[in-house]
């Protein structure tokens, strides 16, 4: 067995029936030839060859003693269970495909197997063919889940050498992991507990640090200061999934138009669409959502390593404000004073305060937990890059790429946005019940991006 850093162990920890712990991702594939021909070949390709060991790895067993401490190695992959070909009903529409990954991304991975899946999904009316891959994100990140799923395609569209996520050959070169003899096997626990306690250690006066740096940063946005709205409440495990796309060049002429960021403009699309979506459920606080936003920890030319290293920022989305610009206003102020804490921590520092971040939703499943204290934030808010060429798998050309992130007691929203092309795709999960009518916030995000354009035409 293989210990599990505590950055892994806390989504094995943390998950239950009702709160599945895996990132999700749908592709749509324009086929080169036959849509039949594109699903056939990706299913022969994914279900022969190696593979890499990050695919392999499962939880400890017992599962419910060691399950969420210590990883063991599958030896044989059951090419059967882990890859699916599957045809949606008629009429083939986006919404037949998106009722399908709602009820699959409802359902947690199986822990006595490596901890992952993927479906290839075949009967989209317009011919397309479509992905939909969930990992555990004690596996991977939102980050380098992406990554790897780029790996496997080409800028070229005569390139014929795709291969699967997990084929040994996209991963740098590593050693490979010594087999534990029994010794080392027995006395694994021992190890954790020791490791488990220097982890803690580092942590303790890690966030102590945070503390006076946050206090001396004034105008940072602190946790446990958000209002509380329909999306902080105990939620089911029940799922539903909405993406659209939206087009680069039309929001990055915006952002150029009012000097800010093209992620300025996603947050501020967000802001206005929950806005929008709260007026209509009659639930807009009086006071300002705050977005929880994951931001990578990697150093440049490590994005496509495996594993977790994520912290983040809170983010004011000044949805008290009606007007549009007087909202980016209040978010660029927000992230930037974030960033510029963030820009005075350590790595240590960094991680700590992500933890410490998002700590309180560890609690959510507690009886009460969720209603009796204050969210640390609303939403989340993810922004993950990806590529900005247009990109072919076996001469099939990847027409969209969609994020389906995770959702739990208190935070019963998320919003994903990954980059593609020039696209950018916005994937949103939410709790079936808690959040009815997940796909009117699409509505919401383009007529926000209409009033920022408006706002650019006025101002000129």
């Amino acid at each position: 067995m293989a210990l599990m850093p505590v950055t892994e162990s806390m989504f094995l920890i943390a998950e239950s029936r009702e709160h599945p712990m895996h990132v999700g991702g749908l592709q749509l594939f324009v086929p080169a030839g036959e849509p039949h021909d594109l699903a056939e070949s990706i299913h022969t390709q994914f279900t022969t060859g190696e593979v890499h060991e990050l695919f392999r790895k499962r939880p400890g067993r017992p599962v419910n003693v060691m399950g969420s401490l210590a990883w063991s190695r599958e030896d044989d992959i059951d090419f059967e269970y882990h890859v699916r070909r599957v045809v949606l009903p008629a009429p083939g529409r986006i919404r037949e495909l998106f009722q399908f990954i709602s009820l699959n991304h409802s359902t947690p991975l199986d822990r006595y197997r490596p901890m992952w899946e993927l479906h290839i999904i075949e009967g989209l009316a317009d011919g397309r063919i479509a992905l939909y891959t969930k990992v555990h994100h004690s596996l991977v990140d939102g980050v380098s889940a992406l990554k790897l799923m780029l790996n496997t395609l080409s800028p070229d569209p005569e390139d014929r050498s795709g291969v699967a996520t997990w084929d040994p050959s996209l991963f740098k070169k590593k050693s490979a992991p010594a087999e534990l003899s029994t010794l080392e096997k027995v006395t694994g626990g021992l190890s954790l507990g020791r490791k488990i306690a220097g982890d803690l250690a580092d942590f303790v006066p890690a966030t102590a640090r945070i503390g006076v740096r946050a206090l001396k940063n004034e105008g940072a946005q602190l946790p446990l200061r958000a209002p509380r709205t329909m999306f902080n409440v105990p939620i089911g495990g029940a799922r539903r999934f909405a993406a659209e796309s939206w087009s680069i060049e039309r929001m990055t002429t915006v952002a150029k138009a009012l000097d800010v960021t093209l992620n300025d403009i996603v947050l501020a699309m967000c802001s206005g669409a929950l806005r929008g979506y709260l007026i209509d459920q009659d639930a807009l606080p009086e006071s300002p959502l705050i977005a929880m936003v994951p931001v990578s920890l990697r150093k440049p030319g490590e994005d496509s390593g495996p594993g977790n290293s994520v912290s983040t920022i809170l983010c004011n989305l000044g949805t008290h404000e009606s007007d549009p610009l007087d909202r980016l206003a209040c978010i660029t102020d927000s992230t930037n004073k974030g960033k510029e804490m963030m820009r005075e921590l350590n790595t240590l520092e960094s991680l700590a305060i992500g933890a410490v971040t998002m700590l309180p939703l560890l609690f959510g499943p507690v009886p009460g937990f969720v209603n009796n204290t204050p969210p640390p934030f609303n939403v989340i808010i993810s922004n993950v890059p990806g590529s900005k060429e247009e990109l072919y798998w076996n001469g099939a050309k990847l027409d969209g790429i969609y994020p389906a992130s995770i959702v739990c007691d208190g935070m019963a929203l998320n919003i994903t946005v990954a980059s593609n092309g020039d696209s950018l795709n916005f994937g949103l999960i939410g709790c079936r019940r808690s959040v009815p009518h997940l796909q009117r916030m699409l509505t919401h995000l383009e007529n926000t991006l209409e009033e920022l354009e408006k706002a650019v035409l006025a101002s000129n």
